[in-house]
Parts: structure tokens; sequence; C-alpha cells
């Protein structure tokens, strides 16, 4: 080998990326096969989009993460399977096609390879034989399937509804896909502008999932924020329903509150404009009033009518609704911060306790009833709007009740009335799941007589047929509405001409990689129980801007799945960990437009890949942001080199021989005991997901060894062990360099004997206000200060830190340390 860089990295990689995938070394044992014996371990990384501008180093982070952890699991004595595959349906395809004429599958099929490329440069142990591709008619035939067993539930519908519509896309969007900005609302892909519109779609009923939804949060390993984002978008909310009759007409009016307790107080009622009772309400003279009013409430955003410092606008009908307790006559009126989206689209309005009604009451002049005060205070004094809990007055025969006790008391009248009862609502939305695009999964759907059918299971897959032309017509139809030879079938029935979103293909990709080749099934039940039981995915790996969209249909999907007995745990993903974000070198979020992308390419070709991996690694803490530094490549590539130089030397014609004085012997006390402490540390860093520390014991490791005149082979290769997660290559060609025929790969994890800590590690004790949450090793006599940065670096303990203040820290050595929380 040529002596041309400080270690010959760019022979030594392509090397063993070829011997890796050849050998077909990580391929995982199913279930039966040899080495399924051994305890499973799934790890996941989010499958890519494959876009044209290839990969950049801010993707590579959590891949790099999830190989650690493959490799170190399968050391350990695991059978692993981490998989890859392509989220490759979507709009930049297609706007690239409609930009360029090419075909979208042929520029996917491009961009496949390039990440592929890309990935494999950087030497991460997938199961390649496990790929899959959304666009795979072999993959959306079973994409097809599923959204079959959901039609089947009746949990797949078709409602005409206004929707988000973007004029530049010419799609429709999701609420989730929308970004409310102060100039209005807009694309999350592309920020272009939106616009209410309605149209004939179909819909996922997501919410008849929304209490599981809620209740697997409690099952999950998952940060506390990502749950708490998923229950706020789930929004449950307890309360009753309460029916309010229309004078003069048979028709009821349905409200949902959860202060029942405030009834008494209710002085007029308000319905969104889109509630289809407001024409049968309204009466003849202020008929044209309100059907502007809806007409200019359609073209506003939730965000803009819910807006609690805009003016408040409305129309009155000029019905009145009657009081179910006390019969007063009570006006009812529409407004668009009433939402038809949320509770029924209705409120009984109570302006001295409610903000959103107190304001409406005051524009208009309508009566303001105070019926709850604080519990300290017996007369009705302070702000007209008291929206807090206390106690019921001018309440009839609730008043003198707490809160609490009002609640209960006057729901079990209303139930006994059959004026209403008690009712869970939630501000979960069911999913709209059509696209008016070309490049997605066709629906298996034939519409006959106004009705859609299922296509029969032996006919799917539905294939995508080929287009000249992928542009939507300008009235927002789908562009396979061209296809007329697809669409109208010999029977006179038609296909649908809508296409799935991006989501569908990447609800369920970690299941077909149990099982990708089956063309019987979308997975065997045997593998997928070996693979997911009894949790799900053991560990996924991937960015916090997927906390809603991605994770809840997911979730959503295989909760359907599980009802109807096709995998065997109730949720998808056990253990969660986001990793964050590379910024730019100017501390900016990496984007083309900005200039700011790193192309993993030319660093892999100056450095190596073992020095990215690294660098990626040591940036920080794995779950925080943090800014890229080209300048920082320097440290890891020169750490690399002197890991190569403990083992070998130059000759006199500048190529590499193993050093002579690596030794059979025993090494001394003092290296035996800082191998154990190596061991044990860079075991417990990799197992809380700290690398970036597990890499600084490892350089403080090789430092210390390099000061040494001897080499000591037993000591040399547990190091190659412990760095060979982090830095593949490199130690597979030292392994094989000093004697050993087969890879490191699935060497035993090395251990570390407790005798050679005992002197210098104490377990420390960490707890929250006096509570124990977790433990770590530190060394005896270690200062309060590194004990601190120590103990919130662990995950567990930095969740319940998490946006609270700590008063003081109490430590008390080799023993405790102890957060105390305001």
């Amino acid at each position: 080998m040529s002596a041309r860089k400080a270690y010959p990295f760019d022979d030594i990689e392509p090397k063993w990326q070829h011997y890796w995938l050849d050998k077909r070394l990580f391929r995982a044992a199913d279930p039966g096969e040899e080495g399924s014996n051994k305890p499973k371990f799934y790890v996941l990384d989010m499958f890519p989009y494959p876009s044209g501008s290839g990969l950049h180093v801010g993707h590579l982070e959590g891949y790099t993460a999830s190989d650690i952890i493959a490799r170190y699991k399968r050391m350990k004595g695991f059978n692993v399977l981490h998989p890859m595959g392509w989220d490759a349906f979507g709009l930049p395809a297609e706007q690239h096609a409609i930009l360029t004429g090419t075909h979208p599958a042929i520029t996917t099929k491009q961009n496949i390879a390039n990440f592929k490329r890309q990935i494999q440069s950087m030497g991460f142990s997938y199961d390649w034989s496990r790929e899959i591709d959304t666009t795979d008619p072999a993959y959306y035939k079973w994409t097809q399937w599923i959204f079959l067993k959901l039609f089947e539930k009746g949990l797949a519908y078709v409602a005409e509804a206004p929707v988000w519509y973007c004029p530049m896309l010419k799609t429709v969007l999701a609420n989730e896909e929308i970004i409310h900005t102060p100039e209005g609302p807009r694309s999350e892909r592309g920020n272009h502008p939106v616009i209410r519109k309605l149209f004939r779609q179909w819909f996922l009923k997501i919410t008849a999932y929304a209490e599981k939804l809620l209740e697997g949060l409690e099952t999950v390993q998952w940060p506390e924020s990502i749950k708490e984002m998923q229950r706020h978008w789930i929004g449950r909310s307890e309360g009753a329903l309460i029916k309010f009759a229309v004078e003069g007409k048979e028709l009821e009016i349905e409200i949902f509150t959860t202060r029942p307790d405030t009834l008494f107080g209710a002085t007029f009622l308000v319905l969104a404009p889109e509630h289809p009772l407001v024409e049968a309400i309204t009466a003849v003279e202020y008929r044209n009033e309100v059907e502007n009013y809806r007409a200019a409430a359609f073209l506003k955003s939730d965000l803009e009518r819910t807006e609690l410092s805009k003016n408040k606008t409305g129309v009155w009908t000029g019905g009145y609704a009657i009081h179910p307790v006390t019969g007063d006559k009570l006006p009812i009126w529409i407004s668009d911060y009433v939402l038809m989206t949320y509770g029924t689209g209705a409120i009984m309005a109570v302006p001295a306790h409610d903000y959103r009604d107190y304001e409406f009451a005051k524009t208009f002049g309508l009566p303001i009833k105070k019926v709850v005060v604080p519990e300290k205070q017996t007369e009705e004094i302070g702000s007209e709007c008291f929206t807090g809990e206390g106690v019921a007055v001018h309440s009839g025969f609730i008043s003198g009740l707490r809160t609490a006790e009002a609640k209960k008391k006057i729901i079990e009248w209303l139930e006994e009335k059959k004026r209403g009862k008690k009712d869970i609502q939630y501000k979960l939305r069911d999913w709209l799941f059509s696209r008016q695009r070309y490049w997605g999964e066709p629906f298996p759907i034939i519409w006959k007589e106004g009705k859609p059918l299922p296509v029969p299971e032996e006919d799917l897959p539905v294939l995508l047929p080929d287009l000249d032309d992928f542009t939507p017509t300008d009235e927002g139809i789908a562009p396979l509405s061209r296809k007329k030879d697809w669409v109208v079938l010999p029977d006179g029935g038609k296909r649908e001409i809508n296409t799935m979103p991006q989501w569908a293909g990447s609800c369920w990709y970690y299941l077909r990689y149990c099982d990708p080749s089956n063309e019987k099934l979308p997975f065997a039940a045997q593998k997928e129980k070996y693979w997911l039981s009894p949790h799900g995915v053991d560990l996924y790996i991937g960015g916090a801007e997927h906390a809603v969209l991605h994770l809840l249909y997911a979730r959503f999907w295989h909760k359907v799945l599980y009802d109807i007995g096709l995998v065997s745990s109730p949720e998808p993903f056990y253990k969660l960990v986001n990793q964050g974000i590379i910024l730019g070198e100017d501390n900016q979020k990496m984007a083309k437009s900005r200039g700011n992308v790193v192309n993993p390419d030319a660093i892999i070709q100056e450095f190596g890949a073992d020095t990215l991996r690294l660098f990626e690694m040591f940036l920080g803490p794995l779950q925080q942001s943090k800014p890229w530094s080209s300048k920082g490549l320097e440290g890891p590539y020169r750490f690399l080199a002197r890991v190569w130089r403990l083992f070998m030397d130059e000759d006199g014609e500048g190529l590499w021989v193993l050093k002579k004085d690596i030794v059979d012997e025993e090494p001394p006390l003092p290296i035996k005991k800082l191998l154990h402490q190596t061991v044990a540390e860079v075991t417990q860093d990799i197992e809380n997901f700290q690398f970036h520390t597990a890499i600084a014991k490892l350089m403080t490791f090789v430092n210390e060894l390099t000061k040494e005149k001897k080499r000591w082979k037993s000591v040399l290769e547990k190091l190659l062990l412990l760095l060979s997660p982090f830095a593949p290559h490199i130690c597979e060609e030292l392994w094989h360099n000093i004697g050993h025929k087969d890879s490191l790969a699935y060497e035993p994890w090395p251990e570390y004997d407790p005798k050679f800590l005992e002197e210098e590690w104490v377990e420390i004790i960490v707890q929250i206000d006096g509570k124990v949450r977790g433990r770590l090793r530190a060394k005896k006599d270690a200062d309060k200060d590194e004990l601190t940065t120590k103990a919130t670096d662990i995950p567990a303990i930095a969740k319940w830190l998490e946006n609270r203040v700590c008063s003081k820290i109490v430590y008390v050595p080799n023993r405790l340390i102890n957060f105390v929380l305001e």
C-alpha cells in the first residue's frame, strides 16, 4: 500500500464495503434460519425521500447513530435487523417531470441509485437483501391491499369537504401539510399560498382511533416532547353534549362544552358558518346577510378565524334556542370563531366565563351573566370574565357547589331529563387521504352508479399508467383523468383518478422489511411476530419533524392491522430517538436555497468515511442541534491515523507493515485497569446514546497506549472491537492485519471485570426531588460540576429536567446527586 495519506483509508474503505456486500455479512436471520435463536433486535431509520440533490451530512447523523447501535448489538449477541429503503413517491419528482418532461420513474430510479451509492460509501451495515421502494408495484400492491382493509372496516370514505388547495402545486393538501404565517396559510412544501376549495375527497377515519392513539403513548419510550405534540394534536376534552331546542322548529342544536357547570350562564348560541342547520334556522329577512358572511368565512384559515386578538365578527340568524333548564330564549348567531372541525360546530356562549364569548358579547351588546366565582370569594367582584374553576352561583340547583361537583350534578340532571349526556370530544380530524397528482399509488377503487367498489384482491396491484402530461387540470382535476382508456373500464365502471398521498407508503414500510419478497401477503405472520413482538420496532431513529404526521399516521394504520389480527404488537415503534439537526456553518438549517448544504462525497474523498462517521458523532449529544464545522474534521482524522500507527509502520519503500513490537504478553496492571475502565465507560455511553463521550474515552485510551513502548496484542484487539461500531473500516483492516481471517462484526463485545474498577470507580445514584431516577458510573471523588454534566446527559434524567427549573443540587460524594426542582 502507498502511504500517500495519514493512513490509507482510500484503499481500505472500498475494500471492506465490497467484502461486506459480497459476503452478505449483515443479512438478518429470519425465524427458522441459522442465527434466529439469538435474541432479536430491530433497529430502524426513517427511510429517506430520494431527492435529486442527494444526501447531505445532516441525513447521515441518524444513520450513523443507528449503525453504531446495530453493530454494537450484533457483537452483544443479537440477531439484528437493520434495513434501508426508499420513500419514493411524492411531489418533487412530479414537479421535476412537469418542468422537464422526464418521467418521474426515471428520475426516481436515478436518485435512488445516487442515494444508495452515498449510503454504501459510509459503510453502514444495512441488510440490503430487504431493500424496498414504495414506487415498486410489488410494494404498492400491498399498500393498496391495506387500503382495502381500511375500506372494508368503514375507515375509508368519500366526502365533499372544504379543503386546502394549492394553486401553484395544483393539489389538495391535508391540514397537517399547511403552515400558518402572518401573510396567510401556505403549503409546507414549497411555501406557496393556499386557498379553501370544495372537493370530493377520500378520508381515513383516524378519529375512530383517537382514544387508542392516546392510550398507546403511555406504553412507548419516546421523548416526552413528541408525546405531548401528539396528545395536543389529538386534543382530548371531557365534558357534556347538551341539546337546545330551536324555537318554532322541530330542530335541536347539540353543543359540546367542557364546562357544563356554566350552563346557567349561557346567554346566546353561536354556530359555525358551515353548520348544516344554519339555513334551516335563519329567518328569511336575514338570509342574504348570513349567506354573505358564510362565503367570506369559507375563505379563511382556521388560524385566522380563531386568533384571540382578532376583532369578533358575526351575524344573527333571527332564530332562538330554548335553554334546556330555564326555558329562556337565547338568540342564535353565526360567527367564524366557532369551527365546524371542533366539537359539534356549535357552542353555548357563556361570556362571563370564556374570553372569546366575552369579546363577542361586548362587540354586539349581548348579556353577560356570571355563574362561577373564585372559591375564596363569596361576593361577585373582580373581572367581568372569570375562566377558572370555583363555586357555582345564580345556577339553580347547582349553586354553592364547587366546579367538579357542579359538573357531575348538572350532567346527571341532563341525562335524567334526556337533554344531554357526558361526552368526550377530540380536536383530531379525519385524515384527508387523496391527492390530485400523478406520482402516487392509484386507489384500488372502481366507481359504478356513483358508488365506490373495491378492486378484487386478485387484480392487485392497480398499476400506475404512463402519461405524457403530468400536470393537473386548471380546475385541480387529477392528471390520471386524461388516460381515458385506463379510467373507463369495458363494463362502464370508472377507476378512481386521485392518488394516495406520500404518507401511504411510509405508514407500513417497517412491516414489509420483515418479509420483503413475499408475493402472497404483505408479510408472513411468523416473520412479523418474530421481528415485532412484543412491542414493535425496538429502536426507531429519525428527525423530530415527523412528530405528528408520519408517526401518527403509521400508528393509526398499525392499530387497525392489530385489530384485524395482522400484527402482533399494538404499537409500531417502541423506543424513539430524535437526532438533532446539523446546522450549516452559518448556523442556519441546511438548505439548497441558502447554499450551506455540505455534501458528504467530497469529505469522504478527502478524509474517509470513518472520519466523517466519528466527526458527526463527536459534534455533541445526538439529540441536540449543532453547527457543522469543516475545520473540526482534522481532529478525528488525526485520531484514526494514531490508531493506525499503533499497529502499522512504514517500511523503507513507503509500504505499510505490521509493527514488530506487538507482543502476546499480559499487559501491566495500569494498562489492564485503563482497558477495563474504557470498556465499562464506552459500553455505558453506547447504551445511553452518548456517542460523543464514548469517542472521547477512546481517544484518551489511544493517547495512553501511544505513550507505551510495547503493544499488547490482547489490548489492541479490545481497542479495535470497541472502536469498530464508530469506525468499522479501519478496524476491520487492522483486525485482519493482526492475524484474524474473519470479520470482527460478530466478535463478542469486550467485557470488563469490576475488580479493576473498584479502586477508582463508584456508582452514583441520581435523584430528582429525592426519588431515584437513574444511576451513573463516575470516578471516585469526582467533582460536583463534572457529575452534574454527566447526569444531565443521561436521556432519562434529561426528560425529568425538561422545562423545569432546578433550585439546588445536593451532592453526597461517591454516593448520590439530587436535583431539587422549584
